[in-house]
């Protein structure tokens, strides 16, 4: 099952910077272009997951092992298997296409 790549805003970042850094440091690759797509409240204290859909920029995919165990190009008609309803991956695969779970 796959996801969507996350992260958190760090002091003094707007949320498009903070998806740059967490797209950059997770998979290497450089971003632009991005638009806001949905939210949704999140578990943590005080914390809102943001969604964010952005255009490719440079670089070649380099995964933080510590982060990610896998990160690859898909087709939106050809997504792997996603996370159940409710999540922020599962409402990008509703809107751009592929598989889901359940």
């Amino acid at each position: 099952m796959h996801t969507v790549l996350a992260g958190f805003v760090e002091v003094g970042e707007t949320l498009e910077q903070a998806v740059a850094r967490e797209v950059m440091e997770e998979s290497g690759i450089k971003v632009k272009n991005l638009r806001y797509v949905t939210s949704q409240p999140w578990p943590f204290p005080q914390s809102l997951m943001t969604a964010f859909m952005a255009e490719y920029d440079s670089g070649e995919i380099v995964i933080d092992p510590k982060e990610l165990l896998e990160a690859n190009w898909y087709r939106y008609d050809d997504l792997p298997l996603l996370p159940p309803p409710g999540t922020v991956a599962r409402r990008f695969n509703r809107r751009y296409g592929g598989n889901v779970s359940g």
